[in-house]
C-alpha cells in the first residue's frame, strides 16, 4: 500500500513540475551551398542542450555562419541568396524519434534535409512558451541584436501571421507569392546580399484559411523545389510553435539540474553535453539514422 501511494506521490509531483515548464521544439538547419563542404564549420552536427529561442538564433548566426548571410562587417564566404526561416505549427521534440500522428512527410523532408544536405544541424530542445513572444519576431530580434555592427542591405520579406517587426519588411500575401518574390529577387538582387523570408504557418495561416490545406512537409518541399529548379542556392531554419503547448517532462527538467555541475550550464556554450543531454542523444541519433 505504502508502495503505492508512494507512487501516485511521484505521478502527482511529476504532472504538476511539467505543468510548470515550456514546451520544447525541434529546430533543424541546412544549406545547398556547396561551399559549405569546404568551410570551417562542422558539416553535420546536433546541439543537444535546451535552449531559448534568442539562443537558437545566436547559435543559428555562430555556429551555422548566418552571420556572413546578415551581419555588416562579416567576411562572406557563402553563397547563399536565400535564407528562409519556416515556423510550423506540427511538431513538439518527442515527435522527432517516436510514431505519431505527425506529418510524416515533414519528418521524411527534415530527415532527408539533415543527412542529405552539404551542411546542416539539429536542436532538438528549443523552449517555447505560451506568455512569450511570437518565434517568428523572436528569432529576428535575435539576429538583430547579435549582429555587432547591424544588418547587412538584406531583404526581409514575410507571410502572415508571421509577426516580425522592423521597418522595410515586405508583406507576401501567400505561398505562390513568395515563389513569385524569389524568382523575381533572383534578376535584381544585389550581389553579395541574401533575402530573408519568414513563412508561418498557424490557425490563422493565409495556407489553411484558403480552404487548401497543405501538411508542412508538402509546403516547404514545394518552396525549395522551387528554389533548386530556378538555381538558387539557399539555407532553411525549420521550427515549430504548435498550437497546443506540450511541457518538457518535469523529471527530465529536474534531473538536467541536479545533474548540472556548479559552474552552470550555458546553453549558449553548444560544445558542452551533460549526463541528460547525453542520455537523449541516442533518441535524435535513431531518427538521423
Amino acid at each position: 500500500m505504502e508502495g503505492y501511494l508512494l507512487g501516485l506521490l511521484v505521478v502527482a509531483a511529476n504532472i504538476i513540475a511539467a505543468s510548470c515548464l515550456p514546451t520544447t521544439v525541434p529546430a533543424f538547419l541546412w544549406s545547398n551551398d556547396p561551399h559549405r563542404s569546404f568551410s570551417h564549420y562542422e558539416q553535420r552536427s546536433v546541439n543537444y542542450n535546451v535552449i531559448s529561442p534568442r539562443d537558437l538564433a545566436k547559435d543559428v548566426l555562430n555556429m551555422a555562419g548566418w552571420s556572413q548571410l546578415l551581419c555588416s562587417g562579416e567576411k562572406r564566404e557563402q553563397a547563399a541568396a536565400v535564407a528562409l526561416v519556416f515556423i510550423g505549427n506540427k511538431l513538439h521534440s518527442p515527435d522527432i524519434s517516436r510514431k505519431s500522428e505527425t506529418d510524416s512527410e515533414l519528418i521524411e523532408l527534415l530527415k532527408a534535409s539533415f543527412t542529405d544536405s552539404s551542411f546542416s544541424m539539429a536542436f532538438p530542445y528549443v523552449t517555447l512558451s505560451e506568455d512569450s513572444e511570437p518565434l517568428a519576431n523572436s528569432l529576428l530580434s535575435g539576429f538583430m541584436e547579435n549582429c555587432d555592427h547591424g544588418f547587412r542591405n538584406n531583404e526581409i520579406a514575410f507571410v502572415e501571421p508571421c509577426f516580425v517587426e522592423g521597418a522595410n519588411i515586405k508583406k507576401l500575401e501567400n505561398l505562390k507569392a513568395v515563389n513569385d518574390y524569389v524568382n523575381a529577387r533572383k534578376e535584381i538582387r544585389m550581389r553579395g546580399t541574401t533575402d530573408l523570408i519568414f513563412i508561418c504557418n498557424d490557425k490563422s495561416s493565409v495556407f489553411e484559411a484558403s480552404g487548401t490545406t497543405q501538411v508542412e512537409g508538402k509546403m516547404l518541399a514545394d518552396i525549395i523545389k522551387n528554389m533548386q529548379q530556378d538555381g538558387i542556392i539557399y539555407t532553411v531554419l525549420y521550427s515549430s510553435e504548435p498550437y497546443e503547448m506540450v511541457p518538457l517532462g518535469g523529471f527530465h527538467k529536474l534531473e538536467r539540474f541536479l545533474i548540472s555541475n556548479d559552474s552552470g550550464n550555458d546553453s549558449a556554450n553548444s560544445t558542452y553535453c551533460d549526463a541528460v543531454c547525453k542520455s537523449k542523444a541516442s533518441i535524435l541519433e535513431g531518427f538521423l539514422v
